[in-house]
């Protein structure tokens, strides 16, 4: 070993005794990784199995002992996190005196030295549009390097909003009937769909050719004209949604794929990709190629400990499929006896449902026998309550959330092709002659799964799976193999649920 990684290696072991923090057995294996990638500035992914509450300290400490300077590229809930956590107890054993600079300091980035932490955006911005916050050399630790492609997919989205049209009428007087008739024949047209759970919709071609028109009759400079360039780029999403609130739309574009945008940034930046779960295979081949990662990188993969990380997993035998009139049923039965079993606990249960006519039935049942400790998508939940939500929700808000007792998974989260974004994406990989469920839906479905599965692991909490496909479908023990280790029953064990 290194002078560096011999330094991290007693410093952490040290700490972790001291600390008497959670168990994770990695916490070394992935330290020495860390202190690696810092000194030789190669790129590395590291798929933990795991929170960043239990990795964490493992590439904070290479980092604050490191004598060069770092990047730390994170969202602001876990910088905040960070900052009032882990890194001042790492700080004070160690004795550093290690500058944590953010990015709303004024400071020269390019000559900063200790760790500098910014957000996905701001590091996207620097990479891709080539600004010179900071040196292209700086090794780079990206935490929760999950989302990664989400970040960039919105980094690059480009938005219309009807302030965006009072605008334009304002900005370019000469063309405002021009504008106007536009803007009504669009409202007309997307207003008049028929509904759909998502409440949003593909532009049609003419409704493409009517937005074309203008953007090549107006000149100069405005946030339209900016909307304008990105729909006529390649490989474009146009789409629109709606606010059913004030019976208004917005108009967005975003690129179908982001490998290619973010390729270039490979070739020149030392980077260690950190996440709980990024691919189903521990090369990360299908994580890689989406976000266009073909180095030649090191690839790792921490499994989770049989013994204290493994979950209590319920999967009720020949339940009726998602896509039969009997499930909502027998789905709702299952819900009701899985929550009582677990209601006399003041520990939060969670109910994950997509289909939002089921949501509310299910919501409205549960609320006739258990009151207002029943809530559907709200943060502000007392610690014994139970909410009921869709993946989206639980995804964005369940860092705020405590870890539930119970989480209840009415159905995999395969995306559904009557979504008409995921529809279009899947017409993307057909046209380019790849497997769109086995390259896009089942990672989809297997990352969302892992990362709502993870925070029970340290708690043995019990997720009840209600979707019988898992069974009976050839990619069932894919998923089965995602979610492993697991304690597996097929019937309601009352002792699962006991204090």
């Amino acid at each position: 070993m290194t002078l560096l990684e011999a330094e991290v290696h007693s410093s952490l072991r040290a700490f972790l005794r001291q600390q008497g923090l959670p168990l994770w057995d990695h916490h070394l294996a992935m330290a020495r990784l860390i202190s690696r990638g810092l000194r030789l500035g190669r790129s590395t992914i590291i798929q933990t199995g795991s929170t960043v509450s239990r990795y964490g300290c493992s590439y904070l400490m290479p980092a604050l002992l490191s004598d060069r300077p770092v990047l730390l590229v994170a969202s602001s809930t876990l910088q905040e996190k960070l900052l009032t956590g882990i890194i001042p107890k790492l700080q004070e054993w160690l004795q550093t005196d290690q500058v944590i600079h953010t990015e709303d300091e004024k400071l020269t980035w390019d000559n900063f030295q200790g760790i500098l932490m910014v957000s996905p955006q701001t590091w996207l911005s620097a990479r891709l549009e080539k600004k010179s916050y900071f040196s292209l050399k700086i090794p780079t630790l990206i935490d929760n390097a999950d989302e990664l492609e989400y970040w960039t997919r919105e980094y690059f989205t480009s938005t219309l909003k009807p302030h965006h049209w009072q605008q334009l009428q304002k900005n370019y007087s000469a063309y405002g009937n021009l504008i106007q008739e536009v803007r009504l024949y669009l409202t007309k047209k997307i207003l008049s769909r028929s509904n759909n759970p998502y409440q949003c919709y593909l532009l049609t071609q003419e409704e493409y050719k009517t937005l074309q028109h203008l953007g090549e009759v107006l000149t100069g400079d405005s946030s339209f004209k900016k909307f304008w360039k990105k729909m006529s780029a390649k490989s474009q999403l146009l789409w629109a949604s709606i606010d059913d609130e004030i019976q208004d739309f917005s108009l967005h574009s975003s690129p179908l794929e982001v490998g290619s945008m973010l390729e270039s940034i490979w070739q020149t930046s030392p980077v260690v990709l950190m996440g709980g779960f990024l691919d189903g295979d521990k090369t990360a081949t299908t994580y890689r190629d989406s976000i266009g990662l073909k180095n030649d990188v090191l690839c790792l993969r921490f499994s989770p400990n049989r013994q204290n990380e493994f979950i209590k997993l319920y999967i009720r035998d020949r339940l009726p499929m998602p896509n039969t009139p009997e499930f909502q049923g027998v789905m709702l039965d299952q819900v009701r006896r899985l929550v009582t079993l677990c209601c006399h606990r003041s520990q939060l249960i969670v109910i994950i449902i997509d289909d939002m006519p089921l949501k509310a039935r299910v919501g409205t049942a549960l609320a006739a026998e258990f009151g207002s400790r029943v809530q559907v998508e709200r943060t502000k939940i007392p610690n014994n309550g139970i909410l009921i939500s869709g993946w989206d929700f639980w995804h964005h808000n369940h860092e705020e959330l405590p870890i539930p007792q119970l989480l209840v998974m009415a159905t995999l989260p395969i995306p559904s092709l009557e979504n008409p974004l995921v529809a279009a994406r899947v017409g993307y990989y057909k046209k380019q002659h790849k497997d769109w469920f086995r390259f896009y839906l089942l990672p989809t479905a297997m990352k969302i799964i892992q990362r709502v599965v993870m925070p029970l692991r340290e708690s043995q909490g019990v997720v009840a799976l209600l979707d019988n496909r898992v069974n009976y479908r050839s990619y069932g023990s894919r998923i089965l193999t995602a979610l492993e280790p697991y304690a597996k029953i097929n019937y309601l064990d009352v002792s699962w649920f006991q204090d």
